[in-house]
């Protein structure tokens, strides 16, 4: 029997999808390299202005898991046609911004817009396209989750320093023109259920609201804030426990919840949600250490650094084309369990970085671990596709890809905490191995305090060297923890569910 075949519509809906997808993930990054420079044009301090980043980064974890419910209420297109008009008046809104309250209220307004946009690519996918095409959309929709994070660096860096920052923002209106032309051509009109309210899971609403806010709001605040010595974040913990709680009522009580949580407790999905967390973990956290790295010892500038943030982002443009291929041919567990163990080199190939380590030292990791991430995330969204049934899609792709983001959060606020603690550790440690008794010691500061400096300027000197290899023996240990993370859930790729044997007779 003939395999189904995706007509010219189904395909159009497909590259909404994802393009719709790739613009909500670029917007995540896009603005790093030019924060600087926006900082000083709307008066905000370097605490103030993190909140550019933050307040998108908060809104979208929050929408994700609810845009299933969303999708129900409004049907798939009116929803997406909303998001994406929507996504475009916050980006204008974000691009004339001169205060601080007004860019912050465009950045949240991305990021619920945003949000909508990531996850209903998976649905379009899951329930659009037959088993046979689903991993070419796979394969396309994977990529989004890939580049996205690595090109908004160069692409807002590169439109700081040739044009002006606010095109960074304005770049999102022509492609979100083409978008909502897509989304007319490629998806039929659906009524509106609004019967759906009387019956919706509003504790679980609630629930994901306070508690994903409250705790995504946390773990970017914790570090700066010295964590639970802060009245600040002791009351964000309690809101998160409360919120949480409220998830957990509405799963028990409601006979439709917001989001079928039951699902991550089935062994196969349960798998793909852990893995994505961690991928999320190491995604996010190593796009922090490296630029913060080459920055602080090889005096980067965000550009610079994010050309090399951008290598990881080779093979899966090298490898993209034949990803359907290898759907066909290769075992899901395999794949993952292959990808997972190359993202863990990868970080091992970085434990042993020096002060003079420069972006040519980094090339070979982050070739790596960009085959890693194309084997490990490519194939974990065929797994969360094949694990639930399609009914099922949109709750797994909201929990699948909120797993992401929120692994994001959590290894940012993890490599920031253990980046200032290890290099305090390392520092006081260095400083105890320095005895004045000692020969090196004094033959050492004989020379500094030869120089016009004096007695001052070699112990200043003294501590710039201290500090310096106290540094890099954090960002060592950095890379060595997020090794070790990927060590302990790489067995669980052996859990995913194999893509089914109709499936696979409907791909040949």
């Amino acid at each position: 029997m003939a395999a189904q075949r995706a007509g010219l519509r189904e395909w159009l809906a497909v590259a909404a999808g994802t393009i719709g997808s790739f613009m909500a993930l670029l917007d995540i990054s896009i603005v790093n390299a030019a924060l600087p420079t926006i900082q000083g044009e709307i008066g905000a301090s370097g605490t103030e202005g993190t909140w550019v980043a933050t307040a998108y980064l908060v809104a979208e974890i929050v929408m994700i898991p609810l845009s299933p419910f969303l999708v129900r209420l409004f049907g798939l297109r009116n929803f997406l046609l909303g998001a994406a008009v929507s996504f475009t008046g916050f980006s204008v809104v974000c691009g004339i911004s001169t205060t601080l309250p007004m860019m912050i209220a465009g950045r949240v307004g991305q990021g619920f817009t945003g949000g909508a946009l990531i996850p209903t690519a998976m649905t379009i996918i899951a329930t659009r396209l037959p088993p046979s095409q689903q991993p070419i959309g796979t394969a396309a929709f994977g990529g989004t989750a890939i580049l996205g994070p690595v090109l908004g660096p160069i692409i807002g860096g590169w439109l700081t320093d040739n044009y002006s920052w606010h095109y960074a923002f304005f770049l999102n209106v022509p492609v979100c023109a083409g978008l909502v032309l897509l989304l007319l051509l490629g998806l039929k009109h659906e009524h509106l259920r609004l019967d759906q309210l009387r019956h919706a899971d509003w504790l679980g609403i609630a629930g994901l609201a306070i508690g994903l806010g409250a705790l995504t709001v946390m773990l970017e605040e914790g570090q700066r804030e010295m964590w639970f010595e802060s009245a600040m974040i002791v009351k964000l913990a309690i809101a998160t426990v409360f919120g949480f709680a409220l998830i957990a009522v509405g799963q028990v009580r409601s006979s439709h919840p917001v989001l079928k949580l039951s699902l991550i407790f089935s062994r196969s999905f349960g798998s793909v949600f852990v893995l994505s967390l961690i991928i999320g973990v190491v995604l996010y956290g190593v796009t922090f250490l490296i630029p913060q790295f080459l920055s602080s010892m090889a005096d980067y500038s965000a550009l610079q650094s994010g050309k090399v943030v951008f290598v990881s982002g080779i093979p899966a443009l090298m490898l993209m084309p034949f990803l359907p291929l290898a759907f066909k041919y290769l075992d899901v567990r395999l794949a993952v369990f292959v990808g997972m163990t190359l993202i863990g080199v990868s970080c091992a190939m970085d434990w042993h970085l020096t002060a003079q380590s420069a972006g040519g030292d980094l090339t070979n990791s982050q070739l790596v671990r960009g085959f890693g991430q194309i084997f490990a995330m490519m194939f974990l969204n065929q797994a969360a596709i094949s694990a639930v049934a399609p009914e099922d899609a949109g709750d797994a792709s909201a929990l699948f890809n909120a797993g992401r983001n929120l692994g994001g959060s959590i290894g940012l606020a993890l490599m920031a905490t253990l980046q200032d603690r290890q290099t305090f550790l390392h520092f006081n440690r260095l400083g105890e191995t320095v005895s004045a008794n000692a020969a090196t010691t004094q033959e050492w500061f004989a020379k500094a305090m030869s120089m016009p400096s004096g007695e001052a300027g070699a112990y200043r000197q003294l501590a710039r060297q201290l500090l310096e290899q106290s540094t890099v023996m954090a960002y060592n240990d950095l890379f060595f923890a997020l090794g070790v993370a990927i060590a302990i859930t790489t067995p669980l790729a052996l859990f995913l569910r194999p893509i089914s044997s109709d499936t696979q007779m409907a791909m040949h």
